[in-house]
């Protein structure tokens, strides 16, 4: 299956996961969850979601929550 998905849903899935190490690492510094978990998820999310919208809404939106919570 890994072979039917579009080599920019893999790129950009590197993208995010790799922003998400950055809050990961971030978050555990400064001990705070919100940017810990928020990472966590922007590097586990791109195994689930195969469609390159989807891909880019959930990772825009996750990467905006350590702003609002």
């Amino acid at each position: 299956m890994l072979s039917d998905l579009d080599p920019v849903v893999l790129l950009l899935g590197v993208l995010f996961s790799s922003i998400g190490l950055g809050y990961f690492i971030y978050g555990k510094k400064q001990a705070n969850l919100v940017v810990r978990y928020t990472g966590v998820a922007l590097m586990v999310y791109p195994y689930f979601i195969d469609n390159v919208w989807a891909v880019i809404a959930v990772g825009v939106g996750l990467m905006l929550v350590p702003k609002f919570i």
